[in-house]
């Protein structure tokens, strides 16, 4: 096995981590691949796609020193696909969307209780390998699954060059997503929730019994003011390498967004690139369906959720403000 051939090849993705026998599952993509995949899961990847199961430290041996990598963490639905399907820009970066490496290190450490120091080595090892371009010159912005940013200091703490945007959504489109999704999105908020009570990311005063107390929406609340307080100590730790973002200045400022971006990250983007992709495909698709995509017709499907929970919604966010300054959380990410 030429080991050192697939470490050099970057469309030999790490897909899994395996903890049980210390081994990365590799995906063999190409960069057409990434770029239609909504997300980098087994869900949405197409089948019959070449794979192979490699010892980690086998591969991490031949794997030659690799470029700075960027992060986006996010609070989820806040238009973090969009922003990273933004960023595929052949030749100059490439944006990782959810990497399902890092939901096994995550899933490792709840239900098998990997060794700290050990999770860490295979973190940063996972993050060396998702580095690796498809050219010389791409940079990767990967953007993790908001599952794993318990891991985020971790991960800036490692790589002291990378930087990471900390992109949300105000709370009211926030809850206003989730009621659109109805049980899933209920249920996927509950789901948030224990995981981020195993991580210890959620301090606001409450027993378990308070949590059970909840309804679905001051659940969902919780865990936007638990990423708003994360993102909140990553500013104060690394007040040069984290901005802030959040989702309506993003689709409402799109150009200056990315020309502000792009500096930060060290790109170098044309103003003709970057109307290129402002009036391209990712501020006009629709990230999960392809759909046409625009801001109106997002405000048009929000303003119906409104009208359907927009009383429980008032009612959740007077709650949660109250819930913030009893817990001391900002409800506004410093910038």
């Amino acid at each position: 096995m030429d080991y050192a051939a697939i470490a050099r090849d970057g469309e030999w993705f790490a897909h899994r981590y395996d903890p049980e026998h210390d081994a990365v599952h590799f995906v063999r993509m190409t960069r057409d691949i990434h770029r239609a995949a909504t997300f980098l899961t087994d869900q949405y990847l197409p089948t019959g796609l070449e794979r192979i199961v490699l010892p980690r430290q086998a591969i991490v041996d031949a794997t030659q020193p690799t470029p700075p990598a960027h992060f986006i963490f996010h609070s989820a639905f806040c238009c973090s696909t969009l922003l990273a399907r933004a960023f595929d820009l052949p030749g100059i970066s490439m944006g990782l969307k959810e990497p399902t490496i890092y939901n096994d290190i995550v899933g490792w450490r709840h239900r098998r209780g990997g060794p700290p120091a050990r999770v860490a080595q295979v973190l940063s090892q996972a993050t060396d390998l998702l580095a690796r371009p498809f050219a010389s010159r791409d940079t990767a912005i990967i953007k993790p699954s908001n599952l794993a940013n318990g891991m985020a200091r971790a991960m800036l703490t490692m790589r002291k060059e990378s930087k990471a945007v900390l992109l949300h959504a105000p709370l009211e489109t926030y809850l206003r997503s989730i009621a659109k999704k109805q049980m899933t999105g209920r249920l996927w908020v509950r789901d948030l929730l224990v995981k981020f009570l195993k991580e210890d990311l959620i301090d606001i005063g409450f027993t378990a019994e308070d949590y059970l107390g909840q309804t679905d929406l001051q659940v969902a609340a919780i865990g936007w003011l638990a990423q708003q307080a994360l993102f909140g100590r990553l500013v104060e730790e690394f007040p040069n390498r984290v901005q802030t973002l959040d989702s309506e200045t993003l689709l409402s400022r799109p150009a200056d967004t990315m020309r502000a971006l792009a500096k930060f990250y060290g790109l170098a983007l044309s103003d003709a690139r970057i109307v290129g992709i402002v009036e391209g495909p990712a501020f006009t698709k629709h990230s999960k369906s392809e759909l046409d995509f625009s801001v109106n017709a997002r405000t048009a499907e929000y303003d119906a959720v409104a009208s359907n929970h927009g009383d429980e919604i008032a009612k959740v966010i007077i709650w949660a403000e109250a819930v913030a300054n009893s817990a001391n959380v900002m409800t506004t990410t410093p910038v």
